[in-house]
């Protein structure tokens, strides 16, 4: 088993003593970087880049290089369940994902296949396998799926929504085919998580996008009860270490006490909740990611430092030590200036000295 050169961010998530804020990007692989964009142009198109093990290892150790970043995380997408589920993923120039089946009706959901991980998914697998390998030790691996309720949002509406008419229809007109939907998810999401831990991820993330949509009893009961039955279906431990589990839901900040019921180790934040805070909220029974704009990479270095700056000010306002991972509030986008995030990752490293020396 190799060692693990660096584990502050395993160690922040599990709430131990860091010598320094671990940071990492969501999306950090990405298409703002030119060499991930060669690497696309081989592939042909992105789902061939997913698919393929040798590619998907080179995009995701990409950032890795050029930053000094304290995680990897498995490239691929949310969406790799539902295309399982014989739904049919393709993806349209400017227009994001689409699937060619929607679920809408009691029988669409009956007539869903049986699913199998590491057979419909091992194209995930292998890619988690070789990554690990690849990285040797570096950093740690962050395996992910989507939520539950966001996979149902984009296979009931047929791809992206704005206002989720026909997921919100079936919330309030047929529940119980919502339901049945979102507990056959959560099973799936449940085994393909664990079988992305038994090929190698180290720490697991919960991608809960379009949470923040839902009405507040809404979210409770048709997001976050599903989360909850994933979290505790979830192996947490291998190799001798444990496997921390992030629940990240954009727009969710409000949601934070009841979250906390799951047993999720850490729940990631968008840059709307005041991290003072949601640092207060949870009282140091979980760890805590985020939350910086992500269009804050867009400004000046001297604006970007100060931004971070003050969001580890607010991160370590009520003294606690630990227990904090710096990351953007949502995904990097496609039009930032790969010098940027040099600026935000030296920063979280150099300025959180002052707190946790």
């Amino acid at each position: 088993m190799t060692t693990l050169k660096n584990d502050r961010f395993l160690r922040a998530l599990l709430r131990e003593p860091v010598d320094t804020t671990p940071v990492w990007m969501m999306r950090q692989a990405g298409r703002y970087l030119p060499e991930y964009r060669e690497t696309r142009a081989k592939a042909g198109d992105f789902l061939s880049l997913c698919k393929n093990t040798e590619f998907a290892c080179e995009v995701t150790l990409q950032p890795l290089r050029r930053y000094d970043l304290d995680a990897a995380i498995l490239f691929s997408d949310i969406l790799t369940v539902p295309d399982a589920l014989g739904l049919g993923l393709y993806f349209e120039a400017g227009e994001g994902p689409k699937f060619h089946k929607t679920i809408r009706t009691e029988q669409d959901v009956a007539k869903l296949p049986k699913f199998n991980a590491k057979s419909d998914l091992d194209y995930v697998m292998n890619a988690v396998s070789t990554i690990r390998s690849a990285l040797n030790g570096q950093v740690p691996l962050i395996g992910f799926s989507g939520s539950p309720w966001t996979l149902a949002t984009y296979m009931v509406e047929g791809g992206s929504s704005k206002d989720f008419r026909h997921t919100k229809q079936m919330l309030y007109a047929t529940p119980e085919v919502l339901h049945a939907l979102l507990d056959q998810l959560a099973d799936c999401v449940t085994e393909y998580l664990n079988a992305q831990i038994d090929a190698g991820a180290q720490a697991i993330q919960i991608f809960d996008s379009w949470g923040g949509a839902l009405a507040h009893r809404e979210y409770l009961e048709f997001s976050l009860k599903y989360m909850q039955k994933i979290v505790s279906g979830l192996q947490r431990e291998k190799d001798g270490r444990k496997i921390p589990v992030i629940l990240f839901t954009k727009g969710g900040g409000q949601w934070l006490e009841p979250m906390i019921a799951t047993g999720a180790d850490a729940f990631g934040l968008d840059w709307t909740t005041p991290l003072n805070v949601a640092r207060k909220t949870v009282a140091g029974r979980a760890a805590l990611q985020g939350n910086l704009d992500p269009a804050t990479l867009y400004g000046s270095a001297a604006s970007i430092e100060k931004s971070v700056k003050l969001m580890l000010d607010d991160a370590y306002a009520n003294a606690e030590k630990t227990g904090y991972i710096a990351n953007l509030g949502h995904g990097i986008t496609q039009w930032v200036d790969p010098a940027n995030p040099k600026i935000f990752i030296d920063t979280v490293h150099e300025y959180s000295a002052r707190y946790l020396g």
